[in-house]
């Protein structure tokens, strides 16, 4: 009886003795993030009405690909919606305020029953509070499901997940398409741009690998993307769907990663095929099984787009061109989260210059540093590190709260440009959270952490002895880092990179790693012909 059938994106729905579940159903004919984001395959050949018929719906996070509101506001009276809970309220009060009743909070880490007799839920937070995303570990007649969407979680956290659920996990459903803005919203040259899409592809995978090697699950399943794009001014994102780009379907990863562990069980599912968990057996969704990710792909989208275009431009007439009053606003906004957080301020230290398109648009500096935050109407700064080009329309759902700072990066209708060409997390963590609860639990997390474990690498001819944890949100570096060029350490979590000598984190704004040297390198060997011979540990034997 036990089974699960695949929805689409990140979505499943799992069937029970003594009750029905859905995780994270996303239908919305709008898609997702101002319209960017559409189902890939499409999913609404299913039928929503009998899937809602559910006793419970779990949401794992605030993401429009997740948080499906046009689903959740029709979930019949019976249903009862779990979702994390979280430091900040924000995501229950986007849910209540959008009409969604019968909310339960659920407690890391804490077992929640879903029927009588032994099944349960419980959510697991990434490590670090500054991204509010959790996986969700369910026990369905004693079948272990853990459905990680988005959650980048540590070997760490997935293993204590499989202890947690008797020592045996038998879906694992891991996300192995990003979801992010960099690079392809950044003004870089085509061959710059193309090499950071493959570095995070190949990134995203062999962190995957990882985390699946140190879980060992009887099916892992690539899950939770790629969407597709077909609003006119966005299809050239689709691009990226195509290796090395940064958005692999699902067979791409599947490929991949059973080449790289071949000793793993892996499979990849379409919207409405369903999975036994007893016996194995799945049962293909037939109008799925008609679907190919490469043959007549772009008459699909064609056809897709066609199909959707009223529905975008619904989207578009519900974002009107802002009024004469639009400076003040935006002025207002930023002045608010100038007060948020002085942590993250100090640790900012930047100016930020939007470029803003349209009626009543301009271009405007943010300063944000220890001093609050300052904005300048007629944006003098020399050098801003950070310039975002938007439409005014889409910028203004966002300052007056019909969107999260984080829907419009999402969406992708915005460029971008840094220099230096260093990511800051910190301003993205104050714009995504803008709230003080959320801002004071990452400040909590990364002053609270204990620095005092570690670890030993060798790189480069050297020895290192490094903090254990990534000092940027908690990854265990003894598994989840690579050296790469010798003298960087990369971790496998979020992509940053620290120098071995210095500590100094090379491509974002983060605290340093605790290093230190303890011993020289080994002599360089040099060839006659004077090409130099790698030593052992260069060669990565």
């Amino acid at each position: 009886m036990p089974a699960v059938t695949f929805l689409g994106h990140a979505g499943l729905r799992i069937e029970a003795q003594r009750f029905r579940l859905l995780a994270d159903p996303w239908f919305a004919r709008s898609g997702a993030f101002l319209g960017a984001w559409h189902q890939f395959p499409r999913n609404d050949h299913l039928d929503l009405d009998e899937l809602l018929d559910a006793d419970w719906v779990a949401v794992s996070h605030e993401h429009l690909d997740h948080m499906d509101l046009s689903v959740l506001t029709r979930l019949p009276s019976h249903t009862r919606v779990l979702i994390p809970r979280y430091p900040s309220t924000a995501f229950r009060d986007r849910l209540r305020g959008a009409g969604v009743a019968r909310i339960i909070e659920l407690e890391p880490w804490q077992r929640f029953a879903l029927d009588a007799h032994g099944s349960w839920i419980t959510a697991i937070p990434e490590q670090s509070p500054m991204c509010h995303d959790s996986a969700l570990l369910v026990v369905a007649d004693g079948y272990a499901v853990l459905n990680c969407n988005d959650a980048r979680l540590t070997a760490a956290q997935a293993r204590r997940a499989k202890h947690l659920a008797g020592g045996r996990l038998d879906v694992m459903t891991v996300q192995t398409s990003g979801a992010s803005w960099h690079p392809i919203c950044y003004s870089y040259p085509p061959e710059v741009r193309a090499r950071l899409e493959a570095e995070k592809r190949v990134g995203k995978f062999r962190s995957v690998l990882r985390l699946i090697r140190a879980t060992g699950p009887e099916l892992a399943v690539p899950f939770a993307g790629p969407a597709c794009f077909l609003d006119p001014d966005l299809r050239h994102f689709n691009d990226s769907m195509r290796a090395p780009g940064i958005f692999p379907d699902s067979e791409q990863a599947t490929a991949w990663l059973s080449e790289n562990l071949p000793s793993q069980r892996w499979a990849c599912f379409r919207p409405g095929d369903r999975l036994d968990l007893a016996t194995g057996a799945v049962l293909a969704d037939p109008v799925s099984a008609q679907f190919s990710y490469t043959d007549g792909l772009d008459a699909y989208l064609d056809r897709y787009a066609a199909d959707r275009a009223a529905d975008l431009d619904l989207v578009r007439a519900a974002a009107p061109e802002p009024g004469p009053e639009f400076a003040d606003v935006f002025t207002a906004h930023f002045s608010r989260l100038g007060t948020l957080s002085p942590y993250f301020l100090t640790r900012i230290g930047m100016t930020a210059r939007f470029e803003v398109t349209g009626p009543n648009g301009g271009n405007w500096d943010v300063r944000l540093d220890a001093n609050g935050a300052r904005v300048d109407l007629a944006a003098r700064a020399t050098a801003p590190e950070y310039t975002f080009t938007v439409e005014g329309r889409w910028l203004a759902a966002v300052l007056t709260g019909s969107i999260a700072w984080e829907d419009l990066l999402l969406s992708l209708r915005l460029t971008a440009h840094r220099d230096p060409d260093r990511y800051n997390d910190y301003l993205i963590g104050l714009l995504k959270h803008a709230n003080e609860p959320a801002l004071r639990a990452v400040e909590a997390y990364e002053t609270g952490r204990d620095r005092d474990e570690r670890i030993t690498i060798s790189a480069g001819g050297a020895e290192y002895e490094i903090g254990r944890y990534c000092p940027h949100a908690g990854e265990d570096l003894s598994v989840g880092a690579v050296v790469v060029d010798g003298q960087t350490l990369q971790c496998l979590a979020h992509n940053f990179a620290f120098n071995l000598d210095t500590g100094e984190c090379v491509n974002a704004r983060c605290e340093p790693l605790s290093t230190r040297q303890l011993r020289d390198p080994a002599p360089v060997l040099t060839a006659p012909s004077g090409a130099p011979v790698l030593d052992d540990i260069e060669r990565g034997l």
